[in-house]
């Protein structure tokens, strides 16, 4: 008997759940073919409102320049690409890069199929509105650009063959990216006129170190004493040192005992001494007698000159020198308190104040 009754029980269970199915799933269709035939409804509604307004408009994207609506484009990939490729882009060698002075923006619209677009005029303004900037290569002669090229290897073609001519020479020469937007500012040249242009540059240059040598020479030679002071044929044409005397002939200081035999002149040690008329060198060594290092020239008819308390001395005995010639620097060797020359002339082994044929 129990068992009769389960079996009813579940028999009962298994049809309602059948029904509640049966229920739901035609509930489920009846909803979703509602809901198809609105859905339907309204996409070709929408199908319908686009057309009419494809028919009146057109999709385009407003383009806007320097804060400046400048018109409309079809396709903003397309026309991004083309600023990209064929703006933005330069095949030619000496080009660096491009830049925008401005980014365009973009905004979608719909405008009247009868408004044209001008994409062609857009490209233009945005061309124009470009800096270019330029590579070229400087030829850097010690450290300062002297002439230009278009390329490396032009460059390095200058700076080879320059070298190769002057093996022996310690010029400087170098090579230099320079960037302009002007290129009016670097007149670049072939490689045969930037040889040239260095060359010349060069031989100036010597040109110009050979004249300032000749000229402070001549200085030397003439000084201050002009066409010089002659004592028994001697012409003392140069002074021997610029600098102070700091000790005339005659007097007598703490340091000596008898008259000053000559002058002092005061100069910074090293300061170049320079031979004060043309003679021969008698004497270029230390001397213990308190001169230190000296020098001594004959300039013949018995007229000498001495110079004393060098640092260094620059001739040997034996050599012949000319007026202005370098035959030593000045020192503080030998009786001396301080850098400086001690200067004498001597006739006959007397000695004679230099003051009145060299600094007057």
């Amino acid at each position: 008997m129990n068992l009769l009754k389960i079996c009813s029980i579940i028999t009962k269970v298994a049809y309602i759940k059948r029904r509640v199915k049966f229920i739901l799933r035609s509930k489920i269709l009846y909803y979703f073919k509602r809901s198809f035939k609105l859905v339907t409804l309204l996409l070709i509604a929408a199908a319908i409102i686009i057309s009419i307004v494809l028919l009146k408009y057109k999709p385009v994207y407003k383009v806007t320049f320097f804060g400046e609506e400048v018109g409309y484009i079809t396709n903003k990939n397309s026309f991004e690409k083309v600023i990209e490729e064929d703006i933005l882009t330069s095949n030619e060698t000496d080009v660096a890069y491009i830049t925008l002075d401005s980014i365009p923006t973009y905004e979608f619209k719909l405008i009247n199929k009868s408004d044209d677009t001008n994409e062609q005029e857009i490209l233009d303004k945005i061309a124009n509105a470009t800096e270019t900037t330029y590579k070229k290569y400087a030829i850097t002669l010690n450290g300062e650009n002297k002439t230009y090229v278009n390329t490396m290897e032009e460059a390095e073609q200058v700076v080879a063959k320059i070298k190769e001519e002057k093996q022996n020479s310690d010029v400087k020469l170098g090579i230099t990216e320079v960037y302009t937007t002007n290129l009016e500012e670097l007149n670049t040249v072939q490689v045969a006129e930037a040889e040239t242009s260095i060359n010349n540059t060069l031989n100036d240059s010597k040109k110009s170190t050979a004249k300032e040598e000749s000229t402070k020479t001549q200085e030397n030679k003439t000084n201050s004493n002009g066409s010089g002071n002659i004592l028994n044929g001697v012409n003392f044409s140069v002074k021997p040192v610029t600098g102070t005397i700091t000790s005339r002939f005659g007097s007598k200081e703490s340091i000596r005992k008898n008259a000053h035999k000559g002058i002092d002149i005061g100069a910074p040690n090293g300061t170049t001494i320079y031979a004060a008329a043309d003679g021969k060198v008698t004497y270029a060594t230390y001397n213990s007698g308190g001169y230190g290092n000296l020098v001594i020239i004959s300039h013949g008819n018995g007229i000498e000159t001495y110079y004393g308390h060098c640092s260094k001395i620059y001739v040997k005995k034996g050599q012949t020198v000319s007026a202005g010639d370098s035959i030593a620097a000045v020192g503080s060797t030998g009786r001396s308190t301080g850098n400086h020359l001690h200067f004498e002339i001597r006739q006959n082994d007397s000695q004679i104040n230099p003051q009145k044929y060299v600094y007057k």
